[in-house]
Formats: C-alpha cells, structure tokens, sequence
C-alpha cells in the first residue's frame, strides 16, 4: 500500500471529527499520504488528529447545520482540486443520518477511482465498497469499521481510542500576558488537578441549564476543587456567569489545541454532549458527561475513559435528534443537581 494519497472526508463538527481518530491513524498505516477534508468547523480539529498530512476546509451544503447555498462554481472548484490532488481513493465518513452520495458523485467526476463510504442508500458505481454496520456501535468503532472495510487497519500496538498530536501547548503558559480570570486567579491555577467545566453546546439541546452550571462550580469549589471554565468566542457571557466568583473564567481564551491542553490537565471534565466531550477523551481524561439523549450515549459517549452519565436516557426527547429541547423545562437535563455533578466527579477523581 505504499506511494498513495488517500482523501478521508468528515464534514461537520469537531466531535464528529475527534471520533474519526482511529480511522486516520489506519489509513495513515497504509498510505504515504493522508488529505483531510473538513467542514469549516471540523478543520481545527482535523490538525489535530494524528496521521493528517493536510487539511482542506470546505462548506458542504448537505451537511452542515445551518448549510450555504448549493452552487455549482463552489462545486466546481471543489472537483478541479481533488482531480489535481489525484487520491487513489477516498473514505468518506458520516454519521447514520447522512448520505455519502453526493460527496461521492463529486469525487467520482474528479475521478477518484476508488471510494469506500457507510451507506443504507444503493450507491450504483458511485461507491467501489458499500459498508453497512449496526447502529449502535459506538462511533469511533463505526468508523474504523468503515477503514478495515477499505482495507486499512491500525498498526500493531494501537489500541484504537481517541488521540490527538502531541506536544500539546503547556497550560501554565496559556496567556502569559497577565490573563486574569474572576476573583484575581492567574494562570498558575492551571497547574494540573483541576476540573474543568464546560457549559456550552454546539446544539442547545445538548446543554447542561447555565444556572445549574453555575451551581455546579460553587459545589465543586466547596468540595475543595480549583475549577476552571471554558467556552467558545462566542459563549463569553455564558463562562462568565458560570464561573462567577469562584472559577476561573476562560471562554473565548484558547485555541482548541489550548483547550486540549487544558483538558488533558484536568482531574476530570463536566460536560455535554459536545466536541469538547471527545477532545477530553482525545487526551485521556474522565468526564461526567451531561448527556441529552436526543442520540443515543451508546453511539455518542466520551470514548475510551472513565465517564460517569449523567441525563435521563428514557426522557420523552429520546432519539429525536432535536436541536432546541421538545420538552417544556428540558427534564432530560435539568434533573440533574449540582450535588450529581460533585458525586460524580468525586467518583472518578477517586478511582
């Protein structure tokens, strides 16, 4: 299998990628060189997957979320590009809910002569392996499930849990320049044994009530633990109200690399189902994982560490998919007590 390029496609979000880990490392076994194709939120992501050689970034209107227009010079321009790069084959890879076959068509007219892809849909010749799987394996499975039905496997001594490159940044000198968070901490509390918590979702269904965040570090810091908040840019507001006076505040502060880091230096994580679930998984660290069970937690749960479930699995938005909760006081999560979330972490810390 030596002298080939091999395009692996993903096009959604960062926990969508992370959990395609295992799946790069096998096709980096087997190829001189891996291209990454990544929505414009899973790009940061896929730099930082082990065996990635490269990463294209590339707004898919079938997948993503909130999708742009279809049109045909984007279209275009994406098939000219994957005809110059001239992969001998391609993966592509998507969650049970989505089809491979339009990515499939594209790459087939740049004339890849080989695609491997999950799907439930006949795929006439747009796809040379056809793989179908159960359901219910847990998604990094699924997906090197698809690899081996390709032909590619992990190297001897990989066990197949989720990683990410390493060296990662040193937390301790994550912004340097004075970073303050609430209450005058500095960066020297991100000496690692801390727990961190991360209130956001990428889909709001997914997420944890903020008040219930914010109870849950005043707990946590009662029980004695340094507690540090994370977030995107754009959730500020929200790590701010939730951290309060007694965490320490840093949303919109790091990179995902950053944030990797700062998981990878924590006792434990509290957290949704949400990329930065897996990137705690992706650096080996527990999580209690605030799981909504609009997808099913046997598909979709932290992969490969002690976590601790929390949620409602039988809640009436089960299985539903649902962006905003269905259910009027989003039960399925807000029976959860800030005291859960102490016992938990006390569990995992302790084992």
């Amino acid at each position: 299998m030596s002298g080939r390029t091999v395009l692996v496609a993903r096009l959604d979000s960062v926990g969508d990628v992370l959990v395609q880990g295992p799946l790069v490392r096998a096709v980096a076994a087997g190829a001189d060189r891996v291209v990454f194709l990544a929505g414009p939120a899973g790009a940061e992501a896929a730099r930082l997957l082990p065996g990635v050689d490269e990463v294209w970034t590339w707004a898919c209107p079938w997948i993503l979320g909130d999708p742009p227009p279809v049109d045909a010079d984007d279209l275009a321009a994406l098939t000219d590009r994957v005809r110059a790069l001239a992969p001998d084959e391609a993966l592509v890879s998507t969650s049970f809910h989505q089809s491979p076959l339009p990515l499939a068509l594209v790459l087939r007219t740049a004339g890849v002569p080989r695609i491997s892809a999950l799907s439930v849909d006949y795929p006439g010749s747009l796809l040379d392996v056809r793989h179908r799987v159960d359901d219910d394996l847990p998604e990094p499975e699924r997906a090197l499930s698809l690899a081996r039905a390709a032909g590619f496997d992990l190297p001897a001594g990989d066990d197949g849990r989720l990683t990410v490159r390493r060296p990662l940044p040193d937390p301790r000198d994550l912004h340097s320049g004075g970073h303050q968070g609430p209450g005058g901490h500095h960066c020297a509390d991100l000496a690692p044994g801390y727990v961190v918590v991360h209130p956001g979702a990428s889909v709001p269904a997914r997420a944890w009530p903020a008040q219930r965040c914010a109870e849950a570090v005043e707990a946590l810091a009662d029980a004695g633990h340094r507690v540090l908040v994370t977030g995107g840019a754009g959730e500020r507001a929200l790590t701010a109200a939730v951290a309060g006076t007694r965490g320490v505040d840093l949303g919109g502060a790091l990179t995902l690399a950053e944030l990797a880091a700062v998981l990878d230096g924590a006792a434990a994580v509290v957290v949704g189902n949400t990329g930065p679930a897996h990137l705690a998984a992706a650096v080996g660290t527990p999580v209690v994982s605030l799981f909504s069970p609009v997808v099913p937690a046997a598909r979709w749960a932290p992969y490969g560490v002690p976590t601790v479930l929390l949620g409602d699995q039988d809640a009436p938005c089960r299985l539903t998919r649902a962006r905003e909760c269905p259910v009027p006081g989003h039960p399925c999560l807000a029976s959860v007590t800030a005291d859960d979330v102490v016992a938990a972490v006390e569990k995992l810390v302790s084992s």
